[in-house]
């Protein structure tokens, strides 16, 4: 049979690091501040910065969890080789910034630990006092399918112009023992886990081949192309920067963005969320990158109390904090938020959250069923008498081209 459930397992969530540790990323050379999701036995870093000034000692750990992102019944020893639990070594100063930080770098696997087996993954950092600081998610897949991905129009009347469908195929390098049951599917929008679709299963199998060809099930809202601004050069105006100042470090005023849901559709290219650290004049933006406090306008009328409005990116992985939620101006008529972000180019949205606490990441911007978006889809089995959900293969796509 397949994997259930238990009904009193509890399903993961990330923890969210303190205000002074700031751009937490995993990334192989492949997928750059971007979900990680990394080929078995392939290289990747954790890293982040902390702002505190101290050079404390931080250590992680390495969970495995299953497809649902509960704890998995496997032992470390059966999906780590050596031992968790260790210190961050290697670190390095920030030079000749107003925000003094540090940046800490840990890759795998290293000469303490590996990772064995495919599945999903959580690396939590802690403190010396075994306080946990934050937590990642991570996938790791084995190259064992290909996959085919392709991104429809919906056959909806009423979502024709602002949905896109996701239909796929597998083929397996060998037969899979009963794929209806134990072959379990993820697609994900823009590197978000909030934004994804999962479960599904085969509708057809033709030999090794499993096809998946939903309409509504696999349905995505467009969403708009994401909004931007680079302050590489924290003293210039850069893209989208109006004005700059420094007190005890630079503020970078950005120009005021405006509600698109009623615009027409107009492509800006964009990176899909995500953010890349950059600052010109530097030998390593690492270290040499400042931090920079940013000021967000969003021009619209104020909404119910009971709802919010956050900048959104996954500049801290397209997470509701306390950061980065907006307060409204009633001298300028608009929303306001300032957030400190290390110098680079950035992906933002507005995304709106309503009484009961649901997100529509389409009130401000529209959805579009032309919008450029990623789609990643992932891939579970879990054989007969296996304790833990295997991930069989891995493809993305971009809605550059939507198929009618």
């Amino acid at each position: 049979m397949g994997y259930v459930q238990s009904s009193y397992s509890q399903i993961i969530q990330e923890i969210n690091p303190p205000d002074f540790i700031k751009t937490i990323t995993i990334r192989d050379d492949n997928n750059p501040s971007q979900f990680p999701i990394i080929e078995l036995g392939n290289t990747f870093e954790l890293e982040f910065d902390v702002l505190n000034g101290l050079e404390e000692d931080y250590y992680y750990k390495i969970n495995h969890y299953n497809f649902n992102w509960t704890k998995s019944d496997l032992t470390k020893s059966e999906y780590l080789s050596g031992y968790d639990n260790n210190k961050i070594y290697n670190y390095k100063n920030s030079f000749n910034t107003y925000q003094l930080y540090s940046h800490y770098e840990l890759k795998m696997p290293n000469q303490d630990v590996q990772i064995k087996k495919s599945g999903n993954y959580i690396i939590s950092v802690y403190n010396e006092y075994d306080e946990i600081m934050f937590s990642k998610k991570l996938i790791i897949y084995e190259n064992l399918s290909k996959i085919k991905i392709g991104v429809y129009r919906s056959r909806e009347l009423k979502d024709i112009n602002q949905k896109q469908v996701i239909q796929f195929e597998i083929e397996t390098f060998k037969s899979l023992n009963n794929p209806k049951t134990n072959v379990k599917s993820l697609i994900i929008k823009n590197n978000d886990l909030d934004q994804s679709i999962s479960n599904l299963r085969p509708q057809y199998t033709i030999g090794n081949k499993l096809i998946y060809k939903y309409a509504n099930e696999a349905s995505f809202l467009g969403g708009n192309e994401f909004l931007n601004f680079e302050n590489k050069d924290v003293r210039g105006i850069d893209i989208n920067i109006r004005s700059f100042s420094l007190n005890e470090i630079y503020h970078n005023f950005l120009y005021s963005d405006y509600p698109r849901k009623n615009s027409t559709y107009t492509f800006n290219p964009d990176i899909n969320g995500s953010f890349l650290v950059t600052a010109i004049d530097t030998d390593d933006s690492e270290i040499e990158a400042d931090y920079v406090n940013v000021h967000f306008f969003l021009k619209t009328t104020k909404i119910d109390d009971s709802e919010n409005i956050y900048v959104y990116g996954n500049f801290n992985g397209f997470k509701k904090l306390e950061s980065n939620k907006m307060k409204y101006n009633t001298i300028s008529e608009g929303y306001e938020s300032i957030i400190k972000l290390k110098q680079g180019f950035y992906n933002y949205n507005y995304i709106l959250e309503n009484h009961n606490k649901e997100l529509n990441s389409g009130y401000f911007s529209g959805n579009f069923d032309e919008t450029e978006n990623n789609y990643k889809v992932i891939i579970y089995y879990r054989n007969f008498g296996s304790r833990f959900d295997r991930v069989i293969g891995f493809n993305e796509i971009n809605s550059t081209k939507v198929n009618n």
